[in-house]
């Protein structure tokens, strides 16, 4: 079996960042279309500095981009990395499926 180091690194990381509630209700925001940090503080009912520390975090992972206008900052989900990871989870679910009886004898 070969093991993309990369790219399950990339994948622990958006697991790691979606396991936050907040990141993920701000994902989650950020699946209906982009949105600036004020529309997400009234969205999400979350203190201005907390979700731009969330945002930030998303953004370094590669998870959203960033567009400006005018005088905001509007933030907008990348799906293919959503995709990516999904891709691998099914992947697993499907493998782990197909080898559940499949038990290793002990040495």
């Amino acid at each position: 079996m070969v093991i993309s180091v990369t790219g399950d690194l990339i994948v622990a990381e958006v697991l790691r960042l979606l396991a936050d509630p907040t990141r993920a209700a701000i994902v989650e925001a950020l699946a209906a279309g982009p949105a600036c940090t004020c529309h997400l503080v009234d969205d999400l009912g979350l203190a201005q500095p907390n979700v731009s520390n969330h945002l930030r975090a998303l953004r370094q992972a590669g998870l959203v981009v960033t567009e400006p206008h005018g005088r905001y900052t509007y933030y907008s989900l990348l799906p293919e990395v959503l995709a990516a990871t999904a891709s691998h989870l099914t992947g697993l679910a499907d493998r782990a499926a197909a080898n559940a009886d499949a038990r290793r004898e002990c040495a």
